[in-house]
Protein backbone atom coordinates (compact mmCIF):
# COMPACT_ATOMS: atom_id res chain seq x y z
CA UNK A 1 0.00 0.00 0.00
CA UNK A 2 2.95 2.35 0.85
CA UNK A 3 4.49 1.78 -2.30
CA UNK A 4 0.99 2.57 -4.10
CA UNK A 5 0.50 6.03 -2.23
CA UNK A 6 4.38 6.72 -2.85
CA UNK A 7 4.40 5.73 -6.64
CA UNK A 8 0.72 7.92 -6.79
CA UNK A 9 2.41 11.33 -5.43
CA UNK A 10 5.91 10.50 -7.87
CA UNK A 11 3.59 10.43 -10.97
CA UNK A 12 1.84 13.58 -9.74
CA UNK A 13 4.55 15.52 -8.70
CA UNK A 14 5.84 14.82 -12.32
CA UNK A 15 2.37 15.64 -14.30
CA UNK A 16 3.33 18.97 -12.23
CA UNK A 17 6.70 19.26 -12.98
CA UNK A 18 5.36 18.50 -17.08
CA UNK A 19 3.24 20.82 -17.16
CA UNK A 20 5.00 23.86 -15.82
CA UNK A 21 7.63 22.96 -18.25
CA UNK A 22 5.09 22.87 -21.05
CA UNK A 23 3.59 25.92 -19.75
CA UNK A 24 7.31 27.89 -20.10
CA UNK A 25 7.91 25.58 -23.33
CA UNK A 26 4.73 27.87 -24.40
CA UNK A 27 6.45 31.37 -23.88
CA UNK A 28 4.30 31.42 -20.73
CA UNK A 29 6.28 33.13 -17.52
CA UNK A 30 6.27 34.22 -13.75
CA UNK A 31 6.62 37.52 -11.89
CA UNK A 32 9.66 36.56 -10.22
CA UNK A 33 9.54 35.85 -6.20
CA UNK A 34 12.47 36.90 -5.59
CA UNK A 35 12.62 41.27 -5.08
CA UNK A 36 15.72 41.37 -6.61
CA UNK A 37 15.00 39.86 -9.87
CA UNK A 38 11.60 41.87 -9.83
CA UNK A 39 13.27 44.73 -9.76
CA UNK A 40 15.31 44.11 -12.76
CA UNK A 41 12.20 43.35 -14.88
CA UNK A 42 10.12 46.78 -13.89
CA UNK A 43 12.85 49.24 -13.23
CA UNK A 44 13.49 52.09 -15.77
CA UNK A 45 17.30 53.06 -16.07
CA UNK A 46 16.20 56.62 -17.03
CA UNK A 47 13.82 57.28 -14.54
CA UNK A 48 15.34 54.74 -11.14
CA UNK A 49 12.17 53.48 -9.15
CA UNK A 50 13.00 55.27 -5.37
CA UNK A 51 9.88 55.22 -2.36
CA UNK A 52 10.35 59.26 -3.07
CA UNK A 53 8.95 59.14 -6.27
CA UNK A 54 6.51 56.33 -6.11
CA UNK A 55 5.02 58.21 -2.95
CA UNK A 56 4.89 61.51 -5.09
CA UNK A 57 3.67 59.43 -8.16
CA UNK A 58 0.68 57.98 -6.63
CA UNK A 59 -0.92 61.37 -5.14
CA UNK A 60 -0.06 62.79 -8.96
CA UNK A 61 -2.10 59.76 -10.42
CA UNK A 62 -4.78 59.75 -7.68
CA UNK A 63 -4.87 63.93 -7.77
CA UNK A 64 -8.19 65.65 -10.38
CA UNK A 65 -6.67 68.95 -10.68
CA UNK A 66 -4.13 67.30 -13.66
CA UNK A 67 -7.24 67.46 -15.44
CA UNK A 68 -9.00 70.41 -17.36
CA UNK A 69 -12.25 70.41 -15.46
CA UNK A 70 -10.60 68.94 -12.20
CA UNK A 71 -12.30 66.33 -11.83
CA UNK A 72 -10.55 63.54 -13.66
CA UNK A 73 -7.54 61.96 -12.74
CA UNK A 74 -5.57 59.17 -13.82
CA UNK A 75 -7.65 56.25 -11.42
CA UNK A 76 -10.49 57.69 -12.95
CA UNK A 77 -9.85 55.49 -15.96
CA UNK A 78 -7.81 53.30 -14.28
CA UNK A 79 -9.19 52.59 -10.42
CA UNK A 80 -6.61 51.01 -8.35
CA UNK A 81 -9.43 49.73 -5.98
CA UNK A 82 -11.08 47.34 -8.88
CA UNK A 83 -8.82 45.54 -12.05
CA UNK A 84 -7.38 49.04 -12.66
CA UNK A 85 -9.47 49.90 -15.56
CA UNK A 86 -13.17 51.39 -15.45
CA UNK A 87 -15.94 48.84 -16.18
CA UNK A 88 -17.40 50.56 -19.08
CA UNK A 89 -16.71 49.85 -23.09
CA UNK A 90 -15.52 52.89 -24.08
CA UNK A 91 -13.42 55.61 -22.22
CA UNK A 92 -15.37 58.53 -21.07
CA UNK A 93 -13.87 61.35 -19.65
CA UNK A 94 -14.13 65.39 -20.15
CA UNK A 95 -18.06 66.53 -20.41
CA UNK A 96 -18.55 62.66 -20.18
CA UNK A 97 -17.46 62.12 -24.09
CA UNK A 98 -16.76 58.68 -24.72
CA UNK A 99 -13.30 57.81 -26.48
CA UNK A 100 -13.86 59.09 -30.51
CA UNK A 101 -12.55 55.48 -31.72
CA UNK A 102 -14.41 53.36 -29.24
CA UNK A 103 -11.80 51.84 -27.17
CA UNK A 104 -11.55 50.84 -24.15
CA UNK A 105 -9.56 51.54 -21.05
CA UNK A 106 -6.66 49.06 -20.26
CA UNK A 107 -6.00 47.82 -16.95
CA UNK A 108 -2.57 49.79 -15.13
CA UNK A 109 -2.06 46.78 -13.26
CA UNK A 110 1.09 45.03 -15.01
CA UNK A 111 1.37 46.97 -17.67
CA UNK A 112 5.13 47.85 -16.92
CA UNK A 113 5.30 43.93 -18.55
CA UNK A 114 4.21 45.42 -21.75
CA UNK A 115 5.84 45.86 -24.79
CA UNK A 116 4.37 48.77 -25.80
CA UNK A 117 1.94 50.75 -24.34
CA UNK A 118 -1.86 52.09 -25.81
CA UNK A 119 -4.17 49.45 -28.24
CA UNK A 120 -1.58 50.80 -31.30
CA UNK A 121 1.66 50.53 -29.31
CA UNK A 122 2.29 53.94 -30.18
CA UNK A 123 4.04 54.57 -26.44
CA UNK A 124 7.40 52.67 -25.25
CA UNK A 125 6.92 52.68 -21.78
CA UNK A 126 4.41 53.96 -19.03
CA UNK A 127 6.46 57.36 -18.50
CA UNK A 128 5.38 58.52 -22.57
CA UNK A 129 2.43 56.94 -21.81
CA UNK A 130 0.87 59.12 -18.95
CA UNK A 131 1.95 61.92 -21.49
CA UNK A 132 -1.26 61.01 -23.92
CA UNK A 133 -4.33 60.81 -21.74
CA UNK A 134 -3.55 64.13 -19.66
CA UNK A 135 -3.18 66.28 -22.59
CA UNK A 136 -6.45 63.80 -25.05
CA UNK A 137 -9.31 66.37 -25.11
CA UNK A 138 -11.66 62.93 -24.89
CA UNK A 139 -9.98 62.22 -21.35
CA UNK A 140 -8.48 64.77 -18.94
CA UNK A 141 -8.04 67.99 -21.67
CA UNK A 142 -5.69 69.59 -20.00
CA UNK A 143 -2.57 71.19 -21.51
CA UNK A 144 1.25 71.18 -20.19
CA UNK A 145 0.91 74.71 -18.77
CA UNK A 146 -2.26 73.87 -16.68
CA UNK A 147 -0.45 70.87 -15.30
CA UNK A 148 2.94 72.76 -14.48
CA UNK A 149 0.57 75.03 -12.74
CA UNK A 150 -1.06 72.85 -10.56
CA UNK A 151 1.74 70.95 -9.15
CA UNK A 152 3.97 73.83 -8.95
CA UNK A 153 1.04 75.65 -7.10
CA UNK A 154 1.08 74.13 -4.10
CA UNK A 155 4.25 74.10 -1.69
CA UNK A 156 4.00 70.38 -0.51
CA UNK A 157 4.37 69.06 -3.62
CA UNK A 158 7.24 71.56 -4.55
CA UNK A 159 8.93 70.71 -1.46
CA UNK A 160 8.31 66.44 -2.98
CA UNK A 161 9.79 66.75 -5.96
CA UNK A 162 13.04 68.19 -3.95
CA UNK A 163 12.68 65.45 -1.73
CA UNK A 164 12.69 62.54 -5.17
CA UNK A 165 14.87 64.53 -7.25
CA UNK A 166 16.91 66.93 -5.69
CA UNK A 167 16.69 70.42 -4.24
CA UNK A 168 17.45 71.74 -8.19
CA UNK A 169 14.98 69.93 -9.84
CA UNK A 170 12.90 71.71 -12.87
CA UNK A 171 8.98 70.97 -12.07
CA UNK A 172 8.41 70.24 -16.18
CA UNK A 173 5.48 68.50 -17.50
CA UNK A 174 7.83 65.86 -18.74
CA UNK A 175 8.97 65.03 -14.92
CA UNK A 176 5.51 65.09 -13.41
CA UNK A 177 4.55 62.33 -15.66
CA UNK A 178 7.71 60.72 -15.54
CA UNK A 179 7.21 60.43 -11.83
CA UNK A 180 3.31 58.83 -12.81
CA UNK A 181 4.87 56.06 -14.58
CA UNK A 182 7.56 55.46 -11.77
CA UNK A 183 4.63 54.64 -9.41
CA UNK A 184 2.87 52.81 -12.20
CA UNK A 185 6.01 50.50 -12.00
CA UNK A 186 4.94 49.24 -8.75
CA UNK A 187 1.63 47.76 -9.81
CA UNK A 188 2.57 44.49 -9.72
CA UNK A 189 0.01 41.48 -8.66
CA UNK A 190 1.93 38.41 -7.99
CA UNK A 191 -0.90 35.80 -8.65
CA UNK A 192 -1.42 31.93 -7.70
CA UNK A 193 0.18 31.05 -11.34
CA UNK A 194 3.53 32.56 -10.50
CA UNK A 195 3.36 31.04 -7.33
CA UNK A 196 2.55 27.40 -9.22
CA UNK A 197 5.45 28.76 -12.19
CA UNK A 198 7.73 29.33 -8.93
CA UNK A 199 7.50 26.01 -7.49
CA UNK A 200 4.49 25.63 -4.95
CA UNK A 201 2.81 23.04 -6.87
CA UNK A 202 -0.60 23.27 -5.19
CA UNK A 203 -0.99 26.76 -5.80
CA UNK A 204 -3.43 25.91 -8.52
CA UNK A 205 -6.45 23.28 -8.30
CA UNK A 206 -7.17 20.29 -10.42
CA UNK A 207 -9.21 22.61 -12.81
CA UNK A 208 -6.86 25.28 -12.94
CA UNK A 209 -4.14 23.22 -13.65
CA UNK A 210 -6.90 21.27 -16.51
CA UNK A 211 -7.38 25.02 -17.72
CA UNK A 212 -3.88 25.58 -17.93
CA UNK A 213 -3.13 22.21 -20.25
CA UNK A 214 -6.44 23.34 -22.70
CA UNK A 215 -4.91 27.17 -22.61
CA UNK A 216 -1.58 25.98 -23.92
CA UNK A 217 -3.12 22.91 -26.06
CA UNK A 218 -5.61 25.22 -28.27
CA UNK A 219 -3.11 27.68 -28.97
CA UNK A 220 -3.76 30.45 -26.62
CA UNK A 221 -0.52 30.72 -25.81
CA UNK A 222 0.73 31.71 -29.06
CA UNK A 223 -0.27 35.31 -28.31
CA UNK A 224 -0.39 35.86 -24.55
CA UNK A 225 2.60 34.76 -23.20
CA UNK A 226 5.37 36.18 -21.36
CA UNK A 227 5.00 37.67 -17.73
CA UNK A 228 2.23 39.50 -19.02
CA UNK A 229 0.40 36.58 -20.66
CA UNK A 230 -0.25 39.79 -23.47
CA UNK A 231 1.05 43.25 -24.22
CA UNK A 232 2.57 42.55 -27.54
CA UNK A 233 1.69 43.57 -30.46
CA UNK A 234 -0.11 41.05 -32.70
CA UNK A 235 -2.28 40.82 -35.76
CA UNK A 236 -6.28 40.61 -35.10
CA UNK A 237 -9.12 38.99 -36.91
CA UNK A 238 -6.47 36.01 -38.30
CA UNK A 239 -9.13 33.41 -39.29
CA UNK A 240 -12.44 35.63 -39.06
CA UNK A 241 -13.38 39.06 -38.34
CA UNK A 242 -14.04 40.08 -34.60
CA UNK A 243 -18.01 40.47 -34.82
CA UNK A 244 -18.45 43.51 -33.13
CA UNK A 245 -15.48 45.11 -35.83
CA UNK A 246 -17.97 48.15 -36.95
CA UNK A 247 -18.12 49.32 -33.40
CA UNK A 248 -15.67 52.43 -33.28
CA UNK A 249 -13.12 52.77 -36.14
CA UNK A 250 -9.95 51.36 -34.59
CA UNK A 251 -8.23 49.04 -37.09
CA UNK A 252 -5.06 48.82 -35.49
CA UNK A 253 -1.86 50.58 -35.95
CA UNK A 254 -0.51 51.18 -39.52
CA UNK A 255 0.37 47.75 -39.95
CA UNK A 256 -3.03 46.44 -38.60
CA UNK A 257 -1.15 45.23 -35.60
CA UNK A 258 -3.05 45.70 -32.49
CA UNK A 259 -1.89 45.34 -28.28
CA UNK A 260 -2.77 41.82 -27.22
CA UNK A 261 -4.49 42.66 -23.57
CA UNK A 262 -2.66 41.04 -20.86
CA UNK A 263 -4.71 37.97 -19.20
CA UNK A 264 -3.47 39.21 -15.63
CA UNK A 265 -6.52 40.48 -13.42
CA UNK A 266 -8.95 39.35 -15.90
CA UNK A 267 -12.12 37.85 -14.24
CA UNK A 268 -11.94 41.73 -13.10
CA UNK A 269 -11.44 43.78 -16.25
CA UNK A 270 -14.57 43.10 -18.06
CA UNK A 271 -15.90 44.56 -20.76
CA UNK A 272 -13.56 42.73 -23.20
CA UNK A 273 -11.70 43.50 -26.44
CA UNK A 274 -10.54 46.87 -27.75
CA UNK A 275 -13.99 48.73 -27.90
CA UNK A 276 -15.33 46.86 -24.66
CA UNK A 277 -18.39 44.70 -26.26
CA UNK A 278 -18.08 41.60 -24.66
CA UNK A 279 -18.88 41.17 -21.32
CA UNK A 280 -19.19 37.73 -20.43
CA UNK A 281 -15.39 36.08 -20.35
CA UNK A 282 -16.40 32.81 -21.90
CA UNK A 283 -18.09 34.66 -24.84
CA UNK A 284 -14.42 36.30 -24.89
CA UNK A 285 -12.64 33.17 -24.89
CA UNK A 286 -14.89 31.63 -27.60
CA UNK A 287 -15.02 34.59 -29.78
CA UNK A 288 -10.75 34.96 -29.50
CA UNK A 289 -10.80 30.99 -30.90
CA UNK A 290 -12.85 31.56 -33.69
CA UNK A 291 -11.17 34.75 -35.08
CA UNK A 292 -7.65 34.52 -34.00
CA UNK A 293 -6.99 30.40 -33.88
CA UNK A 294 -10.13 29.37 -36.36
CA UNK A 295 -10.97 26.76 -33.38
CA UNK A 296 -14.55 26.26 -32.62
CA UNK A 297 -14.01 26.09 -28.40
CA UNK A 298 -16.61 24.13 -26.83
CA UNK A 299 -18.72 25.00 -23.58
CA UNK A 300 -16.68 22.32 -22.01
CA UNK A 301 -13.08 24.06 -23.00
CA UNK A 302 -14.37 27.50 -22.46
CA UNK A 303 -15.33 26.91 -19.13
CA UNK A 304 -11.87 25.40 -18.41
CA UNK A 305 -9.82 27.94 -19.70
CA UNK A 306 -11.89 30.16 -17.81
CA UNK A 307 -11.06 28.48 -14.46
CA UNK A 308 -7.08 28.61 -15.28
CA UNK A 309 -7.39 32.55 -15.78
CA UNK A 310 -8.69 32.87 -12.41
CA UNK A 311 -5.19 31.65 -11.48
CA UNK A 312 -4.32 35.01 -12.71
CA UNK A 313 -6.42 37.24 -10.43
CA UNK A 314 -3.17 38.12 -8.31
CA UNK A 315 -2.76 40.18 -4.94
CA UNK A 316 -2.65 44.10 -5.27
CA UNK A 317 -0.23 46.69 -3.48
CA UNK A 318 -1.17 47.79 -0.01
CA UNK A 319 -1.65 51.43 -0.20
CA UNK A 320 -4.07 53.68 1.00
CA UNK A 321 -5.93 56.61 -0.68
CA UNK A 322 -3.45 59.70 -0.53
CA UNK A 323 -4.13 62.88 1.39
CA UNK A 324 -3.45 65.58 -1.48
CA UNK A 325 -2.28 69.15 -0.91
CA UNK A 326 -4.38 71.57 -0.63
CA UNK A 327 -5.03 73.95 -3.54
CA UNK A 328 -3.93 77.57 -3.13
CA UNK A 329 -4.88 81.14 -4.24
CA UNK A 330 -2.46 80.45 -7.36
CA UNK A 331 -3.61 77.19 -8.22
CA UNK A 332 -5.84 77.07 -11.41
CA UNK A 333 -9.62 77.13 -11.24
CA UNK A 334 -11.75 74.13 -12.67
CA UNK A 335 -13.00 74.90 -16.47
CA UNK A 336 -15.83 72.38 -16.81
CA UNK A 337 -16.20 73.29 -20.86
Amino acid sequence: MKKIVAVALTTASLMAGSLVQDAQNAGLKAIPASASELIKLIDNTKNPITKAKVKLGEKLYMDPRLSKSELISCNTCHNLMEGGDDGVGAATGHMWRHNPHHLNSPTVYNAVFFGSQFWDGRAKDLEAQAQGPTLAHPEMAATKEHIVKVVKSMPEYVTAFKKAYGDNVKITFEKITDTIGNFERTLVTPAPFDAYMNGYKEALNAKQKEGLKTFIQIGCASCHNGVALGGEMGAFNVTATYKYMSTGDFKGDKNGMVKVPTLRNITETAPYFHNGMIWNLKDAIKEMGRIQLGTKISDKQAESIEAFLGSLTGKKPHMMMPMLPASTPTTPKPDLN
